[in-house]
């Protein structure tokens, strides 16, 4: 493709843009704000019980986030062809795209859930070598077991809906299982309305609840609801075989860009849990923090996928690159405002936490270290999971991914972490230092152009 020429205009974008990008934007950063407000009430309860189960929930969510990351990559690597498809109005390609992505998220689910129930402790060991996080890990994760099938169905086909401009539903569902949430957690972790008193166990079931309540609600209205796709039960059993060679070329990758890079935070989450219950503790409300100020990079990496993928899908190439210059500024605003969120809350969140004053410590750390990430992570954020995989680059990123968190983060936070035991500001900036990398890697890969790639459909488009 010959080089596209880029004015300021088109860096800043147009109002076009920015009313297309706000309409699938504020849901999306609306509903990833209930699912942080979510954790954020998890960890405020579980911390009047005590460093011990709050560590413990923490590193038992690192497995269950695994297995949500790889349902993401699923949900994700499907839409990269929905939303093209959409584009092009092919509403056959579109379903038998669905139809492969909820049998390749049910196998997973399967799979999760039979680790889950044969070997908990295993799982807890992986994470942490202290016995008292391990058992309550275990009693956390028991809870968790139907959950897979729950997320993973609901997860994926909320990524799908997203695409087709249907944003309003998994909103409305998020908010709704918020309270569901935080109701649930209240009676059970407290003992409240008569229930038992169960701690750790209560904030496993009351996320437990909430996941079949969102079940319920967002599968409820794509299979018999949903009139934009039409996707129905029976569609399930539907022959997908003339478009599985192309969805393994363009999803494939992401699938294993992201569960890869579940794996490595999952290692990083490894790293920490072996330097020391505080740590943990420390880094259980640092992730909220971070979690809360970067809710409006996910919509808008959600709203940069889409809108790029509908671009291509009609055909405007020369279109898309401009609008990658513009979602890219975009996202250094946001970067910026999020690491300003960062300093406006810190204070206030550490010091609500009932932790010990090692874990606020380390916290504080902490976040110094992520006023400066969050803004590379932004930027990466938009052109990884928007941008570029959007335009079908998946093969181009999941190298990166690779690359970068393997060969990179991981070793060097490692070695300050566990060898050199340099403080938690730099173990922690050199566990995120793919961020850093990334961030550049891609902007010369927008730049060239050769992130576009032509995609074909079940109709031989």
């Amino acid at each position: 493709m010959a080089k596209v020429k880029i004015g300021v205009r088109d860096v800043l974008g147009d109002r076009g843009l920015y009313k297309q990008m706000a309409r699938i934007a504020i849901p999306v950063s609306l509903q990833g704000l209930v699912t942080v407000s979510i954790n954020l009430m998890d960890t405020i309860m579980l911390s009047g019980m005590g460093d011990a189960q709050l560590s413990a929930s923490s590193l038992a969510g690192q497995f269950i986030n695994l297995f949500m990351i790889c349902c993401m990559g699923i949900g994700m690597g499907a839409s990269v062809l929905t939303s093209r498809y959409w584009g092009m109005r092919d509403l056959l390609s579109l379903k038998k795209t669905v139809t492969i992505m909820l049998r390749l998220a049910t196998v997973f689910a399967a799979v999760f859930t039979l680790a889950t129930i044969v070997a908990p402790g295993l799982i807890m060991r992986l994470y942490t070598d202290e016995e008292n996080l391990i058992y309550y890990g275990i009693l956390y994760l028991k809870w968790m077991v139907p959950t897979y099938i729950c997320t993973g169905l609901s997860l994926t086909c909320t990524i799908v809906l997203r695409t087709v401009g249907q944003v309003r539903v998994p909103m409305a569902t998020s908010i709704a299982a918020f309270f569901v949430n935080v109701f649930s957690n209240w009676v059970f972790i407290f003992g409240k309305l008569g229930a038992p008193r169960m701690e750790i166990e209560g904030a496993a079931l009351g996320t437990l609840i909430a996941r079949v309540f969102e079940l319920a609600c967002i599968c409820g209205w794509f299979f018999f609801k949903d009139d934009r796709i039409g996707y129905r039960v029976k569609d399930l059993i539907m022959k997908c075989r003339d478009l599985l060679r192309e969805y393994i070329r363009i999803s494939i990758p992401v699938l294993v860009s992201d569960s890869l890079l579940a794996l490595g935070n999952n290692a990083v989450a490894m790293v920490m849990g072996h330097i020391g219950e505080a740590f943990v503790a420390a880094n259980s409300v640092t992730v909220v923090v971070q979690q809360l100020s970067s809710v409006l990079t996910q919509g808008i990496s959600n709203a940069s996928g889409i809108i790029t993928g509908h671009t291509m899908g009609r055909g405007e190439g020369d279109k898309a690159q401009r609008q990658g210059y513009a979602f890219l500024f975009m996202s250094f605003v946001i970067g910026c405002v999020a690491a300003l969120v960062i300093l406006v809350l810190r204070g206030p969140i550490i010091n609500f936490y009932e932790v010990s004053e090692e874990a606020k410590s380390i916290a504080w750390e902490l976040m110094d270290a992520i006023l400066i990430i969050v803004i590379f992570q932004s930027m990466s954020s938009i052109l990884t999971k928007g941008v570029l995989r959007a335009g079908g680059d998946t093969k181009f990123l999941m190298a990166g991914d690779i690359l970068f968190l393997w060969v990179a983060s991981i070793p060097l936070g490692y070695l300050a972490g566990l060898v050199f035991e340099w403080p938690p500001f730099w173990t922690y900036t050199f566990l995120k230092i793919d961020q850093v990398i990334k961030c550049v890697w891609c902007f010369f890969r927008l730049r060239s152009g050769k992130w576009m790639k032509k995609i074909y459909s079940a109709q031989g488009g």
